[in-house]
């Protein structure tokens, strides 16, 4: 009974798409639990995803996602995206570790300004450990918006 209702759930949040992606939308990604861990290289606690099973499936497949644009990489080769404007974003402490995401550029990206609203193909990577990186990776993006 739980296995239906878990996939009544997935496919409430994820769509497939044309050319196999699927698209997946901030509620999805931001509905995770967390663990605290004390991490000595910082001397603190961080919050570390649990990511359910739904994402898991998710991690490695070509996935689409929409947001705002922070450009990060003065060399255009990754930007970070937002659930959230800028004003309203994780940077700002106004959301959650999971709302936000980096794009990895398939090929070095053109120039973007903050707050643009676009949306990029790629593939997920997800991140339980590397307290360097987001919990989420979209690697070999592309910008599909229309």
């Amino acid at each position: 009974m739980f296995g239906k209702a878990c996939l009544a759930l997935v496919l409430l949040f994820v769509t497939i798409k044309d050319g196999g992606a699927v698209k997946v939308s901030w509620d999805t990604l931001q509905n995770i639990p967390f663990e605290e861990k004390y991490i000595q290289e910082v001397k603190g606690y961080m919050l570390f995803p649990k990511f359910p099973p739904a994402l898991q499936r998710l991690d490695g497949q070509m996935v689409e996602v929409e947001g705002y644009v922070v450009p990060v990489d003065k060399d255009r080769n990754f930007i970070a995206l937002s659930a959230n404007p800028y004003a309203a974003c994780y940077f700002c402490n106004k959301a959650g570790p999971a709302s936000v995401m980096t794009v990895k550029f398939k090929s070095k990206g053109k120039r973007y300004f903050i707050d643009n609203y676009k949306t990029f193909r790629g593939r997920l990577r997800l991140n339980s450990t590397d307290i360097h990186q987001f919990y989420y990776v979209i690697e070999d993006a592309e910008d599909i918006s229309q």
